[in-house]
Parts: C-alpha cells; structure tokens; sequence
C-alpha cells in the first residue's frame, strides 16, 4: 500500500509538473520575444524558438528612457487598482460580515439579490452605468472607473461564506465588554478574516488590473489610460509598436506576481476555508 501511495503521488507530482510548464510556456514565450527585435518580431511573429544571437534589452531601454505614456498608464493602473482593492475590502466585507452575523428582516432577500446580480453580465449594466457617470461628471476619471467596484457581488458572497464560519461567541464577550459593533468588526473579526482578505486582494486586484472593457468606456483622454488600453492603442492600421508592446507586456506581469507573492501565505486558507463554511 505504501508503494502504491508513492506511486501516486510521484504520478500526481508529474502530472501537474507537466500542468505547471505548460502555463509556463506562454509568459516564456512573451519574455523571449521582448528581447528580440522589433523588425524580427514583424518578420517572424511571437515564437518559442530562442535566436540568442538576437537577444537584447533595447525594447526594454525604449521603455525607460522614451516611451513616457507608458509610465503614466502604469501609474493610472497602479492608483486604480490600489483604490479598488482597498475599497472593495471595506466595503464589500462589511456587507458580507453584515448578511452572515446579523438577524433582520429581508436579509435572505438581500442575499438572494446578491446572488442574482452574481449571474448578470456585465455588458448589460454597463450603458446604465455609463448614463449614471455621465450624470454626476465622473466621465474621464479615476472615480467612474473604481465605483462600480466597490462592493463587488462576488466579494460580498465570498466575505458572507466566510464570515458565517466565525465563533459567534467572541462577539457576545465583546458586547459583554462594552465593546460597539464597529469595534467588535474592526477590532476583533477582522483580524480573523485576514484569510479572506487576502484571497480577496489578489482576485480583485487581478479583476482591476486586467479590466478593458469599462476603463474604455469611460476613459477618454491619453493621459488617462489604464495599461490595457493604453497597449491596446499600439496596434493601429497605420503601424504596430511592438518595441513596446510586447516588452510593456512583460514588465505588466509584475505587479501581478508581487501581489501574488505578498498575498499567498493567506490566499489557499481564505479560499478553501471560506468555500465550505456557513
């Protein structure tokens, strides 16, 4: 029977090595191709060949020392995506902690809703959305981009989930101690839904930082774009800036994989804990 087990898992080890290489493959090809030169990638396309005669940073160089819209899209993405995730943590955790630990009336109907706008597209809110932004003149800033954010269905179900799963006990002692809701939320609960937090940073954090569709919409001027559509602006009928293009892809994969690593401890917990309780 132990052999057997070893077996397995040397099998299991194998399989999702071969799983990991080949997710590995495309940023591996990305990275190749961003070091190689603009006219060869017109030649030949992104390939997983490595011409290490060719090799060289100067895509990077043009990046650093002249493509200045880049750095302000990545500066917009950075400040969009800090904003969102941090308002969408309190906000949206509120909300969850709220429908899982609390008794009042209509707070099923309201977990319903939840749900509901969980399986809406997005496509479909969006024009009224856009009216709204046009309404109060938030049209071309950070604010109409990050407020249909901030308390994301999916975040309010996943801090419900999790949030149900907490000993109700210890917010009982509080009150006991004189202790005010808010307290018992920021002080107490909070600290025990760090899990979650996390989990929830790094699944937001990756929804801003890759979102195209909105940021086009209400986003107007250059100085305004977010990395995405600011990339996306490179390929034009009239010639395509894969110098940058495709080394501005790589460098975009950064922030991704620092939010990954700084979250990572936490995120397995808050995912596995806040699927199977409540």
């Amino acid at each position: 029977m132990m052999k057997q087990g070893k077996l397995l898992s040397v099998f299991l080890t194998a399989i999702i090595a071969i799983i990991a290489l080949l997710a590995i493959f495309p940023l591996f090809s990305l990275i190749i191709s961003s070091l190689r030169p603009s006219s060869e990638l017109m030649r030949n396309g992104i390939t997983l060949s490595v011409p290490f005669s060719q090799l060289n940073i100067d895509n990077y160089l043009y990046i650093f020392t002249q493509a200045s819209n880049y750095w302000g899209w990545y500066v917009n993405s950075i400040i969009i995506s800090i904003l969102s995730i941090v308002l969408c943590l309190f906000f949206s955790s509120m909300v969850g902690y709220a429908l899982a630990v609390y008794e009042f009336k209509g707070r099923q109907f309201i977990f319903i809703l939840v749900l509901l706008i969980l399986m809406v597209p997005f496509e479909i809110l969006m024009l009224p959305l856009y009216r709204l932004m046009i309404g109060i003149g938030l049209i071309d800033t950070y604010l109409a981009v990050i407020l249909p954010t901030i308390v994301a269905p999916v975040a309010v179900f996943f801090f419900r989930q999790y949030a149900a799963g907490l000993p109700k006990e210890l917010m009982e002692s509080a009150r006991i101690d004189g202790c005010t809701e808010y307290g018992i939320f920021f002080k107490i609960m909070s600290p025990l839904m760090l899990p979650s937090f996390a989990a929830m940073a790094i699944l937001q954090g990756l929804s801003s930082w890759n979102n195209f569709l909105w940021p086009l919409v209400v986003l107007r001027s250059n100085n305004m774009f977010t990395l995405p559509i600011g990339l996306a602006t490179l390929l034009t009928p009239y010639g395509n800036n894969y110098d940058v293009l495709i080394a501005g892809a790589v460098m975009t994969v950064l922030p991704v994989i620092i939010l990954f690593l700084f979250f990572q401890r936490f995120f397995i917990s808050g995912l596995t804990v806040g699927g199977v309780k409540g």
